[in-house]
């Protein structure tokens, strides 16, 4: 019994530590990561407004329902490991810039993804930035120390390599 209770204090103190650190770290970060992708900025941008065939590619996502556009410009509801998530296109200037939003005021966390494609030599540029804001504490240790700012861009850019090497992803 004295082992539970001691367990218990050390678990709880860790957590009130954890929210503790996190409360002190800004709520708002940028991240931006650049990559090279082996396609032209037409079958980039393609692939990355196709938001019905998000799960055929992104290992994050199980499913994907499309609302009513908005002012013109897709909404959709994005379901995976983190449950749903809302998500609108502010500004689209096909092929070279998407901002895409997180629409749920609800989460815990919020912001934008920037995606700029320019050409180059052999296929693409794409840089994504996040301006994302964390809004629980606890969360926003984790966001920091466990995966890093930049840790679910640099996972949806290999997604995005890895389908645009794929012949059928071209056609």
């Amino acid at each position: 019994m004295k082992w539970i209770v001691i367990a218990v204090v050390v678990l709880g103190a860790l957590v009130a530590l954890v929210a503790l650190i996190g409360s002190r770290l800004p709520q708002s970060h940028h991240a931006s990561v650049e990559q090279i992708v082996t396609a032209p900025p037409e079958a980039v941008w393609m692939t990355i407004t196709d938001v019905e065939a998000f799960p055929s590619w992104r290992a994050d996502v199980k499913r994907v329902q499309r609302l009513p556009d908005r002012e013109g410009r897709p909404v959709w509801i994005e379901e995976g490991r983190s449950g749903k998530i809302t998500l609108a296109v502010e500004r689209l200037e096909p092929p070279r810039l998407l901002v895409g939003r997180i629409a749920d005021p609800g989460l815990p966390f919020g912001g934008t993804w920037t995606y700029e494609i320019t050409p180059v030599s052999g296929g693409s540029r794409l840089r994504i930035t996040e301006d994302g804001e964390v809004y629980n504490p606890i969360f926003r240790f984790m966001a920091r120390f466990l995966f890093g700012y930049e840790g679910t861009i640099r996972s949806y850019t290999a997604a995005l390599q890895k389908r645009l090497a794929r012949p059928a992803a071209r056609s």
